[in-house]
């Protein structure tokens, strides 16, 4: 979960761009910068838009938690856009 202390300075969006919609494997190509969830076990993770997502072994689910997929939960602004 993404923790913050003041949320005047967070915006909403209406989440109609993909890269909130999609999910994304392992070292796929980052498509903004932002603060990611593994689906599986909610792990999180920041990304710089360009790098690519940890690789498979970054970490393991216990038996049963599903693939590792990473879905976009706060979109941050080190793209100047």
């Amino acid at each position: 979960m993404a923790w913050y202390i003041d949320k005047s300075i967070l915006q909403t969006s209406d989440g109609n761009k993909d890269w909130w919609k999609k999910t994304y494997s392992p070292a796929d190509e980052v498509p903004v910068s932002g603060i990611y969830i593994c689906t599986g076990c909610k792990r999180e993770i920041t990304s710089n838009k360009g790098d690519k997502f940890p690789p498979q072994n970054h970490h393991q689910h216990p038996t049963g938690n599903g693939s590792i997929k990473w879905k976009l939960i706060v979109r941050t602004n080190m793209d100047g856009q």
